[in-house]
């Protein structure tokens, strides 16, 4: 498994998502592994989640950063 912080972001985007990150300079990719990051530490609910399905909270997490960057 990578261990820089965007490798790791861009493994849990959906691939049309990853494609699009991807092509953004690379200190947009690193603010929003930060936040990815971030979301990871900071949600009760994705700890849970993270206990059954790491993925699937790592999933959510890239979702839920990429839906602020929209938004």
């Amino acid at each position: 498994m990578p261990m820089d912080a965007v490798a790791r972001f861009l493994a849990a985007l959906t691939p049309e998502d990853r494609q699009t990150i991807d092509a953004a300079p690379r200190d947009e990719q690193e603010r929003l592994a930060a936040a990815w990051e971030a979301e990871l530490e900071a949600d009760d609910e994705l700890d849970t989640l993270d206990e059954l399905s790491p993925p699937a909270a790592e999933a959510e997490a890239a979702r839920r950063v990429l839906e602020r960057r929209e938004g």
